[in-house]
């Protein structure tokens, strides 16, 4: 079975912009029914990152996702091959992408090592799109087809799952 892991723009970008808390409702009782039965999760880095705000972001995690459902950061010598791979990259990516996409503040990288995991059953969820030419950052999408990791992003996460509203 796959198993959806969610990065910090899942949240977010649908909190900001496409799904707010007040008016799209069904999204987030989708979030909460999913995460109770057990195929979306995403990672400690990625709470990290949304805990910054204190909003109401946060207040809805607290009160409608388990401490479970944010698994721990990935083992060592996974995250060791992502950086190794973007370091590989630095003939073609700025030096600026690469501390960026390495920072251990930032969830991507850590996000790519946990499907590393399991690349078999593992889809990373992102609203993030390739952009391959693009030298000044590294895009999640980017690292998972170099890296042989799915993803997908919230529609078609929901199309899988056969989810409607």
């Amino acid at each position: 079975m796959a198993l959806y892991v969610a990065d910090a723009d899942f949240f977010i970008q649908a909190h900001r912009a496409t799904y707010p808390l007040d008016v799209a409702t069904s999204f987030w009782q989708k979030i909460q029914q999913f995460s109770e039965k057990g195929i979306l999760i995403s990672i400690d880095k990625v709470k990290d990152e949304i805990y910054r705000n204190n909003d109401t972001l946060k207040k809805w995690i607290d009160e409608n996702l388990a401490v479970s459902f944010f698994d721990h950061t990935p083992l060592p010598n996974n995250y060791k091959r992502v950086i190794q791979w973007a370091v590989s990259k630095s003939n073609y990516y700025l030096k600026k992408a690469i501390d960026e996409f390495s920072d251990s503040g930032i969830s991507d990288a850590f996000l790519v090592a946990f499907c590393l995991q399991n690349p078999s059953q593992h889809i990373l969820v992102t609203q993030e799109v390739s952009q391959s030419n693009r030298i000044s950052k590294i895009k999640i999408p980017d690292a998972c087809l170099a890296l042989n990791i799915s993803y997908k992003n919230t529609i078609e996460m929901f199309r899988d799952l056969g989810a409607t509203f």
